[in-house]
């Protein structure tokens, strides 16, 4: 019933026990001839005089032993295994027989079962140490966004990118998104939805696409000093953008992507989902939170690092931005569609200007001078409604205020020009400096010129 190896144990544990009986050596002498400690040799001294030899065999050695699995049981999980859950990974499978099937072993018992069988290959010897990099303490202080191009409706199905953001300190995924393929304006709405859901977070930490950074040469450092878009929407929201050189690097990263490409497939296949709308919808109610409950863990500190958004435009924040210059008849050209910018009070004429032309993700424009709005645009380049400092121009009447600043003014007086940009300024909804006024021949003739009105600004109504 026991092992030679039992046996031969508590032969040589009652040798030592006598030995120590007969005061030939102290107790702790052949606790060190065991190699067990003082207490555990008066536990095995106890057993010795409750029920003698027998009480001094290693019951975790019986042959066979009384936990050991039936064969119906082995079996059950075998046929299980290659029937139904062929192409789930063994954690998935021994999580899903302990749900659904009431297995009550362990996944080390479960793995062992399954590569005795054949049915799961055994794991590769690791390569070489390497360093771990450490969590950081707080939830909201660094986010992972990464994507996967994989079949995820089984090996027929196309081949889509699966985006995700996840949290480095504890391991949970805040958005899970399916798209055709990762853009600039996909990692926007997943980003963007990261935000509102949680808050501003402080790292964002990447690989080096280009949609991400610059690269001059294929292998070389990115060029910091040229923006993308994504990276000009992390500057505005002071977040900083870390970029990851291998995937070693990213290994947090990776090895969720491996638990995804693990479960995702066959979860859908099993739901029968083959449509991405209703897999984003699996995904949002389904997959995500049972993924965070099998990976997610509780970060060192309880205290969350994710600020509030609230009085931020993320619309301005997640959008695509390009500077234009506007013509002599005040329209903006951007992706062959002329955008013809309103009268303003702020400004007689606009031409010559450096503008900011933003895209929303559903394709509407808006033009920008600074922090001025000059206009908003659907899609077509149709101008929808009147920016607030249009709408009096436009109606051809004259605020108060503005009418309040006129004043008399010289004709003959000479009016300096507007100071330029000074180098190394973005000159983005600057304009160039007016000329100046043509002098008078009021010293040529001798006649003085009548005042008349003008506007503050020392610039002429139209």
């Amino acid at each position: 019933m026991y092992s030679e190896r039992a046996a031969v144990k508590a032969m040589r544990t009652q040798d030592a026990i006598a030995k120590a009986i007969r005061k030939e050596i102290k107790w702790y002498q052949a606790a060190e001839i065991l190699g067990v400690s003082p207490r555990q040799l008066r536990r095995l001294y106890s057993r010795w005089q409750r029920f003698g030899e027998k009480g001094l065999l290693d019951q975790r050695q019986r042959t066979p032993s009384p936990k050991r699995a039936t064969a119906e049981e082995v079996e059950t999980v075998r046929r299980l295994y290659s029937e139904k859950y062929f192409d789930f990974n063994i954690q998935h499978f021994h999580e899903m027989m302990v749900e659904l099937h009431g297995l009550r072993r362990g996944y080390t018992w479960t793995k062992g079962v399954l590569q005795q069988a054949g049915l799961a290959e055994r794991a590769p010897k690791r390569g070489q140490h390497r360093r771990k990099r450490e969590r950081r303490p707080m939830a909201g202080m660094m986010m992972h966004l990464d994507g996967s191009t994989h079949r995820w409706f089984g090996s027929e199905g196309p081949q889509l990118d699966l985006l995700a953001v996840m949290d480095d300190a504890t391991s949970e995924v805040y958005a899970l998104h399916l798209v055709e393929q990762e853009s600039t304006e996909t990692c926007m709405a997943i980003l963007r939805e990261t935000i509102e859901k949680k808050g501003l977070f402080s790292e964002l930490y990447t690989d080096r696409g280009s949609h991400f950074c610059f690269t001059p040469q294929a292998g070389g450092k990115p060029d910091k000093s040229v923006k993308t878009q994504l990276g000009r929407a992390m500057s505005q929201l002071d977040v900083r953008l870390i970029l990851g050189h291998s995937p070693q690097a990213r290994g947090r990263g990776e090895r969720m992507w491996e638990t995804i490409q693990g479960r995702l497939p066959q979860e859908l296949r099993v739901a029968g989902i083959t449509t991405r709308a209703a897999a984003q919808k699996y995904l949002n109610e389904q997959f995500l939170p049972r993924l965070n409950k099998a990976v997610a863990v509780a970060a060192a500190e309880q205290t969350s690092a994710f600020a509030p958004a609230d009085g931020l435009d993320l619309d301005r924040v997640f959008c695509v931005t390009d500077e234009r210059t506007v013509d002599n008849d005040n329209t903006v050209k951007y992706e062959k569609k002329s955008l013809q910018i309103p009268k303003n009070r702020m400004r007689a004429t606009f031409a010559g200007c450096r503008v900011a032309v933003e895209r929303l993700p559903d394709g509407r424009l808006s033009v920008w001078y600074g922090k001025l709005l000059l206009g908003r645009y659907d899609a077509n380049g149709c101008l929808q409604g009147l920016p607030p400092t249009a709408k009096g121009i436009e109606r051809g009447e004259l605020s108060q205020r503005t009418v309040g600043r006129m004043r008399p003014v010289d004709k003959s007086a000479t009016y300096p020009q507007e100071r330029p940009a000074v180098d190394g300024v973005d000159n983005v909804g600057r304009c160039p400096p007016h000329p100046q006024p043509p002098p008078t021949l009021a010293g040529v003739t001798g006649e003085q010129t009548a005042p008349s009105l003008r506007p503050a600004q020392n610039r002429t109504f139209q």
